[in-house]
């Protein structure tokens, strides 16, 4: 048995598994302990034809399964059926390497006996300035408390799947990923932890990720991932903090303040002048924050946008969400649809 099954789940990006495999050429460990299992979910940009002529100039163990398009929970689902290694690992097709991922996770796994682990996602030199000012949004205090695998953060380390691995115990013992629209992987984790299995963070197995290639992307990931929050809470109502529920609090905040300015204009206006001093502050720290971490004058002004985008889309997608579950009863709530892992698929990533 092979060691690592690293699963990824493809639907129509075969240009970023040729940069994924680019970066997987110069990974630092053993070629016969681990492989590259592609899932395609239903791909109609060449990709078969690209993988199964593709000639690994390093010796990668690479190949490739087939189903209609189904999503990626049930794409990373049929990989774990079929993945050949003691360990399961996932990552996003828009992932790339560090040559010490592999070696990184190996030596921690040694160190720790980890049942379940995850490492952070972070962004390469080479990302155009909005793909680093995203990158600021999603792993800054500012943005996520730093939850995203972070040494330290407000709330509980979920391995994610964009870089997240399992012992295949966990599979054989629990199943896969349910058919949650949005948050497949935030359940599946959660549901490891309940099973009493030892989940650990490997703060320096970071993969390089790109996300989302526009604003209008990032805003319907950002809010569906509110959605997903509301629904991983009917699930598991441990995974609903307070934390969670502060970008809707700042929107139903600055609803509230217009409505209040309305019937009391000059205490209003007054308290608009706090609130925007406040706003302002934030705002110039995500600004300073960046170029201190990029030396890159794009990507700092881009920052304090992507982490408005970043804190209203949740906000308003968690809003919706509960509109849609308590009031109107829906045992689910929906997210934006578009199709983007198929016509009837959920973004959900």
């Amino acid at each position: 048995m092979l060691k690592y099954s690293i699963i990824v789940a493809v639907y129509n990006r075969t240009g970023e598994v040729k940069e994924l495999l680019e970066s997987a050429e110069k990974l630092d460990f053993e070629r016969e302990l681990f492989e590259f299992l592609f899932v395609d979910d239903g791909s109609k940009d060449g990709f078969q034809s690209f993988i199964e002529k593709y000639d690994s100039p390093t010796g990668l163990q690479t190949r490739a399964i087939y189903q209609e398009n189904k999503g990626p929970g049930e794409a990373r689902n049929n990989g774990m059926q079929n993945a050949k290694g003691e360990y399961l690992i996932f990552v996003d097709s828009d992932c790339m390497f560090p040559p010490h991922w592999l070696r990184t996770i190996d030596n921690d796994l040694g160190k720790y006996s980890l049942d379940a682990f995850g490492g952070p996602d972070t962004c390469h030199d080479s990302f155009s300035p909005l793909l680093k000012a995203i990158n600021y949004s999603m792993t800054s205090k500012l943005g996520t408390g730093g939850t995203r695998g972070q040494k330290k953060s407000v709330g509980k380390f979920y391995p994610r799947s964009f870089n997240m691995g399992i012992h295949r115990k966990i599979y054989e013992n629990i199943g896969g990923m349910n058919k949650l629209r949005h948050g497949q992987d935030m359940d599946f984790s959660q549901r490891i932890y309940d099973a009493g299995y030892k989940v650990g963070l490997i703060f320096d197995a970071f993969v390089y990720h790109k996300r989302r290639t526009s604003l209008s992307k990032f805003y319907r990931q950002i809010f569906n991932w509110g959605v997903a929050r509301i629904n991983l809470s009917i699930a598991h109502p441990s995974m609903l903090k307070l934390v969670h529920l502060l970008p809707a609090m700042v929107v139903l905040g600055l609803i509230f303040l217009a409505l209040f300015t309305i019937i009391f204009p000059y205490l209003g206006g007054f308290l608009w002048i706090i609130t925007g001093f406040g706003y302002l502050l934030i705002n110039l720290t995500a600004f300073f924050q960046a170029l201190f971490m990029y030396k890159n004058l794009k990507a700092a002004l881009l920052s304090p946008i992507t982490l408005n985008i970043q804190v209203f889309a949740y906000g308003f997608g968690l809003l919706k969400a509960l509109w849609q579950t308590k009031i109107l009863g829906r045992k689910e709530a929906e997210g934006f649809v578009k199709g983007y892992y198929g016509k009837k698929q959920l973004e959900s990533r």
